[in-house]
C-alpha cells in the first residue's frame, strides 16, 4: 500500500527490466517465500534427494570419502541456494515475465518507485 493507502501501482515487466538497472524501483522480497518458490521452481529436491542418496550409498558401501563428499555438496548446495533465494529469485523475475508477474501477484516481491 501507498503512503496515502491506495495500492501501489502496477509496473510492468517491460517497464521493470528498463527501471531496475537504473535504479528507479525498490525491491522487497519475501526470504521465506522465495525459498519455498526457488525450491519448487528449481525442483531441487528431485536434484539434491538422489546426490544425497547415493553419497550415502557409498558411504556405507566402504566409499567414505566419496560417499561423504557427495552428502556434503548436496547440503552445502541446498544452503547456499536457499540463502541466495531473493537474489535468484530476482533474476528469475527479470528474465521471465510470467514469473515476474506470479511473483508480484502473490506478494513475494514488491516492486516500489524509488
Amino acid at each position: 500500500m501507498g503512503a496515502d493507502g491506495q495500492f501501489a501501482e502496477y509496473v510492468s515487466h517491460e517497464e521493470f527490466r528498463a527501471g531496475l538497472p537504473a535504479g528507479r524501483f525498490r525491491i522487497v522480497v519475501d526470504p521465506k517465500l522465495a525459498r519455498r518458490y526457488v525450491s519448487q521452481r528449481l525442483l531441487l529436491m528431485v536434484v539434491l534427494l538422489p546426490l544425497i542418496g547415493v553419497g550415502i550409498a557409498l558411504a556405507l558401501t566402504g566409499q567414505t570419502w566419496l560417499g561423504g563428499s557427495l552428502v556434503a555438496v548436496g547440503v552445502l548446495l541446498n544452503r547456499v541456494l536457499m540463502w541466495q533465494a531473493p537474489k535468484i529469485l530476482l533474476h528469475m523475475a527479470l528474465r521471465d515475465p510470467k514469473v515476474y508477474a506470479h511473483v508480484t501477484q502473490n506478494g513475494l516481491m514488491e516492486v516500489r518507485r524509488a
